[in-house]
């Protein structure tokens, strides 16, 4: 394969804020691979940006197992020839009293949660390095920074990625590695709905200044922006895709 692009790996690209991500990548000109545990998803996400004209491919990956991250990585770096910006998306989530969490569920959440972004990073560095630089983007929350109900874990959860990235970027700034997070506001995607009803929506709505609850494309930007040319001087900082909500 031959690719003149610029190269993109985006997690959970199967569905939600990272097809749309993938989407929005493909558009400003990246060759996107649209990695998902789930592989159908995966495909129907690469499909869906060929379709519209863009390069895209589907990759089946569990983000949880190093090794597999590993040879996937190689894989790309092998065939495509660099690996420009990596967005880490993929994340499980469960609301819950903290007392009711078994080690299951926890396992669960930081394996999808932390434990993936650190592999796929360990994973695209040395390929970064060697090329000269490139831009990660973890996908933090505003249960990082503020307390939301039954979301003790998913909160110890996005406030680790938010120390990965804050941390990485200090350590991998002079390797021309940028190193940023987005934080999503309420975005109804389908698996949002798995654990936020109707009730909690509207909610999240009328605490949004904006007056509106996110869609997939609001955050897709916002990550785009993160890994253009035009925030070559960003790095280290916690982008707000929310409408305001964590300022109320």
């Amino acid at each position: 394969m031959t690719i003149t692009s610029k190269v993109a790996v985006v997690t959970g690209a199967g569905r939600g804020i990272g097809r749309a991500v993938a989407a929005r990548l493909s558009k400003d000109g990246f060759h996107v691979v649209a990695a998902d545990l789930d592989a159908q998803g995966a495909h129907d996400c690469a499909e869906r940006v060929r379709d519209s004209g863009g390069q895209a491919e589907a990759l089946a990956l569990d983000v949880t197992d190093r090794t597999a991250v590993r040879a996937a990585f190689a894989d790309i770096h092998q065939r495509l020839g660099r690996i420009d910006a990596l967005v880490n998306n993929a994340m499980w989530i469960k609301y819950a009293p903290l007392v009711d969490f078994d080690e299951d569920a926890v396992d669960a959440m930081f394996g999808i949660g932390v434990k993936s972004s650190i592999w796929t990073m360990q994973a695209a560095i040395p390929v970064m390095k060697a090329q000269g630089g490139g831009a990660i983007v973890n996908l933090s929350s505003p249960a990082a920074i503020r307390s939301v109900p039954g979301g003790a874990l998913y909160s110890a959860v996005k406030g680790a990625v938010t120390s990965l990235t804050l941390q990485s970027a200090g350590e991998l700034g002079r390797d021309g590695i940028r190193v940023n997070a987005v934080m999503p506001g309420s975005v109804p995607t389908e698996g949002a709905r798995a654990v936020v009803d109707d009730s909690g929506f509207e909610l999240r709505k009328t605490r949004t200044p904006v007056g509106r609850l996110g869609r997939p494309e609001d955050i897709a930007a916002a990550i785009a922006f993160i890994v253009s040319p035009d925030a070559d001087f960003v790095t280290g900082h916690v982008l707000a895709a929310d409408g305001g909500f964590s300022v109320t």
